[in-house]
């Protein structure tokens, strides 16, 4: 979770918190408590979490692709608020 949070520093303790249940519940993350003092958490992807990389893939490319149109889009609507 901590490493988590370090990634994500714009995220809240409680929307990480709530994101990661979600995933839990969705069967894309397992959560795997140890018995340490204090007790420490660690997060995987399941098999079926893993299984979105080849689609996420191409949505990540089509982003980069297309950062350049979408920033321009955004000055040009901005500039027509003004």
């Amino acid at each position: 979770f901590g490493e988590l949070r370090r990634l994500v520093p714009d995220i809240s303790q409680r929307m990480l918190t709530q994101t990661l249940y979600d995933l839990q519940r969705d069967g894309y993350v397992r959560r795997e408590v140890f018995p340490t003092k204090p007790p420490s958490v660690e997060y995987s992807l399941t098999d079926l979490g893993r299984s979105m990389f080849d689609a996420l893939q191409y949505l990540l490319q089509w982003a980069e692709n297309n950062h350049d149109a979408v920033r321009d889009a955004r000055t040009a609507f901005d500039a027509t608020q003004a």
